[in-house]
């Protein structure tokens, strides 16, 4: 028994789905009598390529044509059909790739046809021909026997020689519409008697990316397993797909910052078998379509997702922001990331969930810029103020709600001392290097009431010295305000040197210090 992909194909133009301009200008060549001598058929699998260059050989060759509407009962058509004609030769470039291949070729175009008025060559996955063989067919191509067409047919279009592209003239099949493939499943599932609501073909078309060939393999394969009476559950259960609800269910969560509780359904996901890998990706489709939602104002007609969908969609962007979903899609990279390098897609997960629904807890510059978007859209963020340039009456002209709204984020001293080789200093070194490798010898020692301590060893007095400056100070505070949010004053202190100080090297001396500023700032000293 034939599988249904193949049983299913298209027979002629008219059952063709989702390429009606390549089908049209096909069409409109026979009945014309403009048929090319090669034709270039590139798109992702399962698009139709190898289906709708058999159909161009029936058109050609039907003992009713050259028509567009070939009669698919005739010797010529029946036999293209089943792939056993004398005239239609298929090859599979990927094993049949080399240049004696092609030479094969050349000794038989030579031939009259056996039966039809063509000779059709249909090479698939022609992109795996050597250059040495693309070159032997190149004179060939141009100026073939009158009965001579090809059909070259390939994934990658980029790997076409370009001397070929040019001889040959190209179609580039895209992927059908979620509606197309839901109608071409129904029209399967009704054929062979098989039970399957709406929704369940909805979820088998979204699977397949596009491809027709995967959607009627993956329905074929489900019938198989249940006795042709599928349910939605059934098609999560194949596809490792993750249902529509747990993803909204998900995304709820970061709304309402529930970090436990998401942290608690990624567990109960896991427990269920699901794939977290899977997880992950169809989170980010789903953030993806948000975010659409959110920049275009409507759920675009393109994406492939149910009425029911759409509404839930249109619901969700208005209650997740715009800055938490890119926010959440620039985490979830890291857990992508780590899959292609064979990790395990856990851990990153979790991580981006945390952050996301616990943004005081991370002080890297994405989180306090993503924070500050929070913020605004909460209400109006003040500018940090510059000291000696904000007038005095434009504080008292802030509505006290606004400033209570905009409260900076709280802080401890462990995240200050976590961030500081991490995320500050490399801050202050974008204002100024001699600055930074001051401070590279300090760290934050204390912090009350807004006021940082920060400590340098008693064998770098100078560098403190050098730190208390008004200048160097206010890059600091500067710094510090762009990495937390909040305006910190300073105190600059001497202790005992730390653990993780005794093992380096000694800080640099005084001579070395101006030597830097010297050649940082093409500084010179000045003689009194």
């Amino acid at each position: 028994m034939a599988a249904l992909y193949r049983k299913y194909r298209p027979q002629d133009f008219d059952e063709v789905v989702g390429q009606e301009a390549i089908v049209r200008t096909l069409k409109n060549a026979i009945s014309s009598g403009q048929v090319r001598q090669a034709y270039l058929f590139a798109g992702p699998r399962g698009t139709g390529k190898t289906s709708l260059a058999r159909i161009l050989a029936k058109g050609l060759n039907c003992l009713q044509g050259p028509t567009p509407t070939p009669d698919k009962v005739c010797n010529p058509c029946v036999t293209i059909a089943n792939g056993n004609s004398l005239d239609v030769i298929e090859m599979d470039a990927a094993s049949q790739r080399g240049i004696d291949d092609i030479r094969e070729i050349r000794e038989r175009v030579v031939l009259q046809p056996a039966e039809g008025r063509y000779k059709v060559y249909i090479l698939d996955e022609a992109h795996q021909l050597t250059d040495a063989a693309w070159n032997a067919l190149l004179k060939l191509i141009e100026e073939p026997p009158p009965h001579l067409v090809f059909v070259f047919c390939t994934t990658d279009l980029s790997k076409v020689l370009p001397t070929v592209r040019s001889r040959c003239q190209t179609f580039v099949f895209a992927r059908p519409r979620l509606p197309e493939l839901v109608r071409l499943l129904r029209r399967v599932a009704d054929g062979e008697e098989i039970q399957v609501p709406d929704q369940a073909l909805a979820l088998v078309a979204r699977g397949a990316r596009g491809s027709f060939r995967d959607a009627v393999s993956t329905l074929d394969q489900l019938a198989s397993a249940t006795e042709k009476n599928i349910t939605v559950q059934s098609v999560l259960q194949l596809l490792g797909a993750v249902e529509e609800e747990a993803l909204f269910r998900l995304c709820d969560l970061v709304v309402d910052r529930d970090t436990a509780g998401a942290l608690t359904f990624v567990e109960e996901l896991s427990e269920q078998g699901q794939d977290l890998g899977r997880l992950v990706v169809d989170l980010l489709e789903h953030l993806r379509h948000l975010m659409l939602v959110q920049h275009m104002g409507e759920v675009p007609d393109t994406l492939p997702v149910t009425e029911e969908t759409r509404e839930r969609l249109r619901a969700q962007a208005n209650q997740l922001g715009e800055a938490t979903v890119i926010r959440l899609v620039d985490l979830l990279a890291v857990a992508v990331e780590d899959m292609r390098q064979g990790g395990d897609p856990r851990l990153p997960l979790e991580l981006a969930l945390v952050k996301v629904t616990r943004p005081g807890s991370d002080l890297s510059r994405e989180s306090l810029s993503y924070r500050l978007e929070q913020l605004e859209t909460r209400g109006h963020v003040p500018t940090a103020p510059v000291p000696g340039t904000v007038p005095e009456t434009r504080l008292e002209q802030a509505p006290v709600e606004a400033v209570a709204m905009v409260a900076p984020p709280s802080l401890e001293l462990e995240q200050l001392q976590e961030a500081w080789l991490r995320t500050i200093l490399p801050a202050v070194e974008e204002r100024s290097i001699p600055a930074a490798s001051v401070l590279r010898e300090a760290h934050p020692a204390g912090l009350a009431e807004d006021t940082l301590t920060v400590e340098f060893p008693a064998s770098a007095s100078f560098h403190r010295q050098l730190a208390e400056e008004p200048k160097n100070a206010t890059l600091l505070a500067d710094a510090l305000y762009e990495v937390t949010g909040r305006h910190l004053g300073l105190a600059f202190a001497e202790g005992e040197a730390r653990h993780d100080e005794l093992e380096i090297d000694e800080p640099a001396g005084e001579e070395k210090i101006l030597e830097l500023v010297k050649e940082t700032l093409d500084a010179h000293e000045r003689e009194d």
